[in-house]
């Protein structure tokens, strides 16, 4: 179904959702792949990940939860992944597969990933990479342009709404930083698909050098649009003509309920290496988190039309938050603590629009009213 697969990002979600559909896409017998892995940073404590992929034997993704009832522990070998390169060291062969091999782009570069730099982002020269991410994707497909212009399908990962709208608006600015001809941008308009998806998958642990721990949920929901294509068929990838509803209820159903209790952990005085199973083997917080989805997260849903849809999925929620084999640290969970709340609980407030007498949400309203405006992460 596809060709090479360029992956920037070189995280333990990649590794146990994208990177694994395709290796069980290609094990059924699908034409797909190979991933490249591309490190986009060039920090240094990363290298031996980098350095690891491509191993013939492949990378161990252990898939440990409950599904249906039933105890899930498998462990799965990747093989999708046929090499790893840093865009600090290999420029030139990562400019080489991109115009000449890749039929899509899969990108996770973490909470900053889109972020330009006006001092760093030139492209003059051939061996070294403009600093951003969105300008090396830039210069890349400029490089694409001039070759062939063959037509190329963008995949985000990132958690940000609307992501493949948000990457190609940076990446546009980069193109139009380096003064790139009008014939550029009609190309990029009319055969490079940059398509809106949503991911969501708990993948708790790293193994060294490179594996992950992860649950048996897992979703890629990807926005139909004119030239976007899946690179394979899998359970659990999604093609749909409206992303929002899944992006609400993992937004503000999974990943509120997580900011929630990072917010009793940091708060409360809690052990530096609590997980979320072991927080929640505390009965009055399992009661307190229960409480919230019932009185203040599912009438927000209902106000909007979707309770029937949310309380289903707060279910679902909570078994995988008691997932015993994950140990998901909160202190992870944690981390940008007020960029999350203004995106998972001040945005819920926002969409549902309710004054406070017709949504009361005591406690939701009390957190988002302890940190200031930041944007950022999901």
């Amino acid at each position: 179904m596809s060709g090479r697969i360029i992956q920037f990002g070189t995280s333990r979600f990649l590794q146990a959702h994208v990177a694994f559909f395709v290796h069980e896409a290609a094990q059924a017998g699908q034409k797909v792949g190979p991933i490249s892995v591309v490190q986009v940073s060039g920090a240094s404590d990363r290298s031996g990940r980098v350095a690891a992929f491509g191993r013939p034997e492949g990378y161990p993704v252990v898939i440990r939860g409950m599904s249906d009832g039933k105890v899930i522990d498998r462990t799965v070998r990747v093989k999708s992944v046929d090499g790893g390169l840093s865009a600090a060291n290999d420029w030139a062969e990562i400019t080489r597969l991109f115009v000449e091999e890749a039929d899509f782009v899969v990108s996770n570069t973490g909470d900053t990933g889109y972020r330009t730099d006006p001092d760093g982002d030139d492209f003059s020269s051939s061996d070294r990479p403009p600093q951003s991410f969105p300008a090396k994707l830039a210069e890349l497909l400029c490089r694409r342009w001039q070759a062939s212009g063959r037509p190329l399908v963008v995949l985000p990962c990132e958690l940000v709404t609307s992501n493949g709208q948000a990457l190609k608006k940076v990446v546009i600015e980069s193109a139009r930083r380096n003064a790139l001809p009008a014939d550029f941008f009609e190309w990029l308009d009319r055969d490079v698909a940059f398509a809106d998806t949503l991911v969501d998958r708990i993948v708790s642990e790293p193994i060294e050098p490179i594996g992950a721990v992860a649950e048996p949920y897992a979703l890629w929901a990807i926005k139909r649009a004119p030239g976007v294509r899946l690179p394979c068929t899998h359970g659990q990838i999604v093609l749909t003509d409206d992303l929002e509803p899944y992006e609400r209820l993992k937004l503000h159903i999974l990943n509120l309920g997580h900011t929630y209790l990072a917010e009793i952990w940091q708060t409360e005085g809690h052990a530096s290496d609590q997980t979320v199973g072991g927080i929640l083997a505390d009965p009055s917080i399992r009661t307190r988190l229960e409480a919230l989805y019932e009185s203040e997260v599912v009438p927000g849903f209902a106000l909007k039309g979707m309770g029937d849809e949310a309380r289903p999925y707060v279910a679902t929620t909570l078994d995988r938050f008691l997932n015993p084999f994950l140990n998901h640290r909160i202190a992870d969970i944690a981390q940008h603590h007020a960029q999350k709340v203004e995106r998972r609980i001040a945005a819920f407030l926002g969409w549902v629009g309710a004054t406070p007498e017709q949504h009361a949400a005591p406690i939701l309203r009390g957190i988002a009213e302890r940190y200031p405006a930041s944007g950022g992460a999901a």
